[in-house]
């Protein structure tokens, strides 16, 4: 793959983090699946888990094509989401894996993938991670392929995603 298709539409999907087992991952890890990537944080209290439970229902709507993607969660917030985090937060959303790492490599990530997300403190203490809400398909390669806005409705990224699950089939 070209460095052109890694920056198609200014995403570029490699990364090299650790899975909510601890073990160190890449873009590379996931053989030859297209990986559907969302970026979030275990204590988000609304768009996180309704994001997630969609993309679920994404995934369910795809039926067996749906072996051909690999579901990632890369947190925003490493300083509180440690593998052992993830791993519990995503025990209700079993078909991802969560990704943390270092803080720096982190917001490596968010920039290649163009990924808003800024800590909020709040009057009690504890803080907040607003954050971009946009799903991502990324290739093996780390090659963008599509992303779908929040608000999206499922049957349109299941018809979507369907597609480019198809057509990656037609070329290989």
């Amino acid at each position: 793959m070209t460095s052109a298709a890694h920056t198609a539409a200014g995403i570029d999907g490699r990364f090299e983090l650790l899975d909510h087992h601890g073990a160190a991952v890449s873009h590379c890890s996931y053989g030859d699946r297209l990986l559907l990537v969302f970026f979030g944080f275990t204590h988000c209290k609304a768009v996180c888990p309704r994001k997630l439970a969609e993309l679920t229902t994404v995934l369910d709507g795809l039926g067996e094509a749906a072996a051909a993607i690999q579901p990632l969660y890369i947190t925003v917030d490493p300083e509180r989401d440690t593998p052992d985090r993830m791993r519990s937060f995503l025990a209700t959303y079993p078909r991802f894996v969560g990704l943390t790492g270092s803080r720096p490599g982190i917001d490596e990530v968010k920039a290649r993938y163009r990924v808003f997300a800024q800590r909020v403190d709040d009057a009690g203490g504890g803080y907040d991670v607003p954050h971009t809400a946009v799903s991502y398909l990324i290739d093996r390669d780390g090659g963008y392929v599509a992303h779908y806005l929040d608000g999206m409705p499922a049957s349109e990224m299941i018809s979507r995603i369907g597609r480019a699950v198809a057509d990656r089939a037609q070329e290989n």
